[in-house]
């Protein structure tokens, strides 16, 4: 008997039978993958309760959370408040930190891969990871048992966690040990962020020069205008305005006849890499101690670069009689600070607050390099010096790429520094920078700074730091106030005119650094305020020896100086409002312009259109506003225009450079009175001029579907993201806060674009810290599992009041030593 063949199915059932396991399998890969990700988030969120041993420790430590996730520390040694901040920067902030560390050693391509690499050439040409060991050798014993029992915290943080921060896992990297070398590489990294690593300024300033000569150069990129609002009341005149453009006809700039070339467009200033940050003396408060405000303008990602707490010292640093039997703190830090870094970055000690902005002091100085004769100026073997001709050094690296390999990368070097670039001629040129120097990193002034009593400790202590050249304000429980820069300022001789020179004879050159007593200082001016804003805060002397490094345009600073002066009395709210005035006064006259230039053309229906919005623009940069995006971008194009048009004989082709601020100026002052002998190549009248911004603007608007949708909050909204959200699809739906419009602007006192703009709000009164005010965006987390991930960001777009101190503990974490033996 034979038995019947089983049925086999039918091709198109067998298809979606393939189909359906196919299906099945990728949705149970989905579902794995999913749980994957939720356990590795679940499982790398911080510790929030309990006790934890950590070595290392003296004594126990106790860290209470708020709601917020904002940490009070309290501990009985600050070595031991060092290892206890480091371990929470450990458990909540290690990929930033990592990110930091990388950026400064130029190492970041072996984190994120090859799309890093161009920037890790540029910043590897430093050599700050060989440099960060032997600066580190050179902090005083108390520093370094700092920093190393930060570092160790740091490590027993990260791995108390159940799982690496979810970013390696994206990245398929394993994350490497934390060092006290690495915390100065996140100081670099600082010096990378807010100052110039090449001298792209002062090449532009050479440029302009060759081309249209010393006077045009001096107009178009002024070292000082009439907007400038240094603090202490100096003025300045204005640079004159030439006759003429000296050689446009020789050039073939402007030809008389034949079609007219397109006309270059140059880049927009870039929002200054700064900060504002204003005092009070104390007798204009209502308590007799000063008054202290800082908004820090950075990058803005997620998480935010800083990390609040409070750190309190219970045993004295220098015991005094009777200081420990009061229960009254040696130390009571309430600020924010920098993961990386065991120090107090900004805020208050109960006896002075602190606040930095970028100072834009002359940091650097670039050198073009003469060769011996004979020798080919593109690839010579030696440069000239004071003391005769030297060879090149040579140092072989290595960049390398995670998931992509190695290259070689040689790095030619001199007495001044790496060779950064050429001038147009061929010679090598170099970035003489003070971050290349063993002062650039000097921390017992930070450790003096948080235990200063006073004004005047606080200035000494400024100029005993090295870090980023920032300007310092501080003011005193005692009602006293104070600017000057802190961080080693270079003594520079012969290089007033801010071009790049050869050194080889000595006549330029820089002869060490300014001793204390040499730094200029403000103390207690007769007004009772201080201000900055990126701009110059002194002239005369004091600006001389400072030099310039690319000051602002002194449009946020003398609003902050016209805010202070509007009254005669101050409360913490009073300064935050200036912290967020979105007021455009320094606008009038380009809204005045635009008005101007509507009217004279009746004929043009697109013109006429945005007329209505232009005369009632509000003078406010507040998202709902038409007008003020109308009269916003007018201005940006004709600065893009007028100075791009000045600017593209000085590229060959390439690209034209980003025009400095203070050049929106001169651009002004040219559409205004329309001087015939200083049209901007190739135009022949002052009104093709303006028809070419017009034309920019009205396609503008065009292009966001009318005037009803050029709202300015459809360009300016809060745009922060994480690092990798743009890499790794929807990751961005889980970490990055709602994209929401936002009021402000780079010109006024409220900085807000996209991705940019208040990395804290601080307002204090040193000794009254219970009214204090500090918020900033994205909060304390980084995982977005944690219960208060992103708290504050709603505070921070809408500029909300928030208290400095934490409010009552939520979570109670005790660090213990190990039992002894």
């Amino acid at each position: 008997m034979t038995l019947p063949s089983p049925a086999r199915p039918a091709p198109r059932r067998r298809a979606l039978l393939i189909l359906g396991m196919a299906g099945g399998l990728a949705a149970l890969a989905l579902i794995l993958a999913g749980g994957y990700a939720a356990w590795v988030l679940r499982s790398s969120r911080p510790v929030l309760a309990g006790s934890l041993t950590l070595p290392g420790l003296s004594a126990p430590v106790t860290i209470a959370r708020d709601a917020d996730g904002v940490p009070t520390l309290v501990a009985r040694t600050r070595p031991d408040l060092a290892r206890a901040l480091g371990f929470l920067h450990g458990q909540e902030r290690f990929f930033q930190m990592d990110l930091l560390r990388r950026v400064g050693a130029g190492t970041l391509s072996e984190l994120v891969g090859p799309a890093a690499l161009e920037l890790d050439r540029a910043h590897r040409l430093h050599q700050f990871r060989a440099r960060a060991a032997a600066v580190l050798a050179r902090q005083d014993d108390a520093d370094r048992a700092l920093l190393a029992a930060y570092a160790d915290g740091v490590n027993a943080g990260r791995a108390a966690l159940g799982h690496d921060p979810f970013e390696y896992t994206l990245l398929r990297v394993r994350p490497v040990p934390w060092t006290a070398r690495d915390s100065l590489l996140v100081v670099y990294a600082m010096y990378f962020d807010l100052q110039s690593a090449d001298g792209a300024g002062q090449r532009l300033r050479a440029a302009l020069r060759h081309r249209w000569g010393p006077a045009m150069a001096a107009f178009l990129d002024p070292d000082r205008t009439p907007l400038d609002a240094p603090a202490d009341g100096s003025s300045a005149s204005a640079p004159a305005m030439p006759d003429s453009l000296p050689g446009a006809e020789a050039h073939g700039d402007a030809p008389a006849t034949g079609a007219l070339p397109t006309p270059a467009s140059a880049p927009a200033p870039a929002p200054e890499r700064g900060s504002n940050n204003f005092a009070v003396a104390g007798r204009l408060t209502g308590t007799g101690a000063a008054m202290v405000a800082d908004d820090m303008h950075l990058g803005l990602s997620v998480p935010n670069i800083w990390y609040r707490a409070r750190q309190i010292v219970r045993a004295p640093i220098v015991p005094t009689p009777g200081q420990a039997d009061r229960g009254v703190p040696a130390l009571d830090l309430s600020g924010v600070t920098l993961p990386g870094e065991p120090y107090q970055i900004v805020g208050s000690n109960g006896r002075i607050a602190w606040a930095f902005t970028d100072g834009y002091i002359e940091s650097g100085d670039l050198i073009t390099l003469d060769v011996p004769p004979g020798e080919p100026a593109r690839d010579p073997a030696h440069y000239l010096t004071p003391d005769g001709p030297r060879a090149f050094g040579m140092v072989h690296d290595t960049l390398c790429a995670a998931h992509a390999g190695c290259r070689p990368l040689d790095i030619r070097t001199t007495i001044w520094g790496p060779v950064t670039g050429r001038a147009p001629d061929g010679a090598p040129q170099v970035w003489r920078w003070s971050a290349e120097d063993d002062n650039a990193v000097a921390y017992r002034g930070m450790r003096a700074l948080e235990s200063a009593a006073g004004v005047d400790a606080a200035l000494d202590a400024a100029h005993r730091t090295g870090l980023p050249q920032e300007n310092m304000l501080v003011g005193d429980r005692d009602g006293h106030i104070g600017w000057t820069i802190i961080g080693p300022v270079p003594r520079r001789v012969g290089l007033d005119d801010q071009v790049p020179h050869s050194w080889a004879d000595g006549s330029h050159r820089w002869d060490g650094y300014l001793s204390a007593a040499e730094i200029p200082i403000l103390r207690d001016p007769p007004g009772g305020r201080l201000w900055t804003a990126n701009g110059r805060v002194v002239g005369g002397a004091a600006l001389a020896v400072l030099g310039d490094g690319g000051y602002a345009d002194g449009l946020r600073a003398g609003r902050i100086r016209d805010d202070l002066y509007a009254r005669d009395h101050f409360t913490e709210s009073d300064l935050l409002s200036i912290q967020t005035d979105d007021h455009a006064v320094v606008l009038r006259p380009w809204q005045a312009l635009l008005a101007s230039a509507i009217a004279a053309r009746p004929a043009r229906a697109d013109l006429a259109a945005m007329a209505p919005y232009v005369a009632r623009w509000g003078e406010r940069a507040r998202p709902d506003s038409v007008g003020y995006h109308l009269v916003h971008a007018f201005r940006a194009h004709a600065l893009s225009i007028v100075f791009g048009a000045y600017a593209r004989p000085l590229t060959a082709g390439a690209a034209p450079p980003r025009m400095p601020a203070r050049a929106a100026w001169a651009v002004g002052r040219l559409l205004t009175d329309r001087p015939a002998g200083l049209l901007p190549p190739p135009w022949r009248t002052w009104d093709s001029v303006t028809d070419a911004i017009l034309d920019a603007l009205a396609a503008d608007v065009a292009r966001a579907g009318g005037l009803r949708h050029f709202q300015w909050g459809t360009v300016n909204h809060v745009g922060i993201h994480h690092p990798l959200a743009r890499a790794v699809p929807l990751l961005g739906r889980l970490t990055d806060p709602p994209d929401l419009p936002e009021a402000g602007d780079t010109m006024l006192p409220r900085v807000a674009v996209p991705g940019f703009g208040a990395s804290e709000r601080l307002v204090v009164s040193p000794g009254h810290e219970d009214t204090a005010l500090l918020d900033m965006p994205m909060g304390q987390a980084a995982n977005p599992l944690a219960p208060y991930y992103g708290a504050g960001q709603a505070a921070w777009v809408a500029g909300a009041p928030r208290p400095l101190l934490p409010g009552p503990a939520r979570w109670t974490l005790t660090l213990t030593p190990p039992l002894a033996p």
